[in-house]
């Protein structure tokens, strides 16, 4: 059963927080990172991503740009922009998205349940994205992103939750994007205790997003534990931070892909091939997004078109049935080439918030092709997870963004 533990949050002061607030630092180039990081000194990005605080040719990775992330965050708690709120509680984090709201309960998730598969993945992680995070976490002592977690909606948090979020929050702002973030404080025993006791009662939970985040966290728990072999159990380091939602309010958008070339074909040739697994319809110059699943959109030679896997190439695997895997597994690789899309330099990713105006804007730049795709949904993210299995990389994108710099959890 999964344990979700109240804990002492380190929080902006609520004057501070609109400006704090800040979205993953995994969503930004550098480039775009020292963008808004000049633009907002107090924006939790400037820790989230410390390497803006230090020229280009200083490497993201070098000693001096974690330890900065750790003086900064002091520095911040010292000034009294952050505060440690003086006992444990739940906090309730609601986003709001074009009239859609998502509501969930922030708390610390044990590094035990990641290890025992009560909390359940679906991605494979990058070792270096690990350990970067490794030695931010590491460094600053403490836990600054929330790792995004779902969990099978149930009537008695939901119950919980709603009458919490009637009264007055103690965050209330719209950010830049048009989001809108609430938050309110659980401090009553009385609360603590049935939300505890209710995800007692869930067998587990799952990582939608911050695969790398969860995993960092949780090597620097084992870390902190053969540091502290008298350790037991309770300490801070056995937990990471994390943010519940139930599976009913969240949204997947689809997660787009552009690659580098045509490997080689002419467009006459990539056209046949790619006609042996898809009957390929063309829709002019009007962007195109699927809508329904086994469809795809593809945008080439500043033309679209609708592409439509035959029947055969579909699976009830749950991996293989993915959109995701049909397109790499009968496109991307065998015509493309795209090996491992993991590390080939030759495709990129673009998360469906940017729309399908960014796809032909690639395309105009550095890319020749462009694939549109049909979101992933939360049942197939967990069919996959409850069958142990993983899905390919970039097959979900989920919106809105959790902000970083709202909750923090000192190890």
């Amino acid at each position: 059963m999964a344990i979700v533990k109240p804990f002492r949050c380190v929080r902006p002061e609520p004057g501070y927080a609109p400006q704090v607030a800040a979205l993953p630092y995994d969503v930004y180039s550098r480039k775009e990172a020292c963008e808004v990081t000049a633009a907002n000194p107090r924006s939790f990005l400037n820790i989230d991503r410390p390497e803006t605080q230090f020229s280009h040719d200083v490497d993201i990775y070098d000693d001096r740009v974690y330890e900065k992330a750790g003086e900064m965050l002091k520095g911040w708690i010292k000034e009294g922009i952050f505060q440690k709120d003086p006992q444990e509680g739940y906090y309730i984090y609601e986003l709001t998205m074009n009239g859609r709201r998502q509501t969930g309960i922030v708390a610390c998730s044990s590094i035990d349940d990641y290890g025992n598969g009560i909390i359940k993945k679906h991605e494979n992680t990058r070792e270096e994205k690990e350990v970067d995070r490794i030695r931010h976490v590491d460094t600053t002592n403490a836990q600054t992103g929330p790792i995004f977690l779902a969990y099978r909606s149930n009537d008695e948090i939901n119950g919980i939750v709603n009458s919490v979020t009637v009264t007055p929050p103690f965050y209330d702002f719209v950010a830049e994007d048009g989001i809108s973030h609430r938050v309110w404080q659980i401090l009553e025993e009385d609360r603590i205790s049935l939300i505890q006791q209710a995800f007692g009662g869930i067998p587990c939970t799952y990582i939608a997003d911050g695969h790398h985040r969860a995993a960092s966290a949780v090597k620097v728990g084992l870390k902190r534990r053969e540091e502290n072999p008298g350790y037991t159990g309770e300490e801070p380091f056995n937990y990471f931070l994390s943010v519940l939602f139930p599976d009913d309010q969240l949204m997947i958008m689809p997660y787009n892909r552009v690659v580098k070339d045509l490997n080689g074909h002419s467009e006459e040739e990539f056209l046949r091939k790619i006609g042996q697994s898809f009957e390929v319809d063309g829709m002019g110059t009007e962007a195109y997004a699927p809508m329904e699943k086994g469809t795809f959109g593809m945008y080439l030679n500043q033309k679209w078109y609708c592409l439509k896997a035959f029947n055969s190439l579909k699976s009830s695997d749950p991996v293989m049935g993915l959109d995701v895997s049909i397109l790499q597994d009968r496109l991307l690789g065998p015509v493309l080439g795209i090996g491992d899309p993991r590390t080939d330099k030759r495709i990129d990713f673009i998360g469906g918030i940017r729309g399908l105006k960014e796809l032909e804007k690639r395309c105009s730049q550095d890319m020749a092709v462009a694939f549109s795709m049909y979101p992933t949904s939360i049942e197939e993210l967990f069919s996959v997870a409850d069958a142990g299995l993983l899905m390919p990389p970039k097959s979900t994108w989920f919106e809105p963004k959790l902000r970083s710099g709202l909750f923090l959890h000192l190890l």
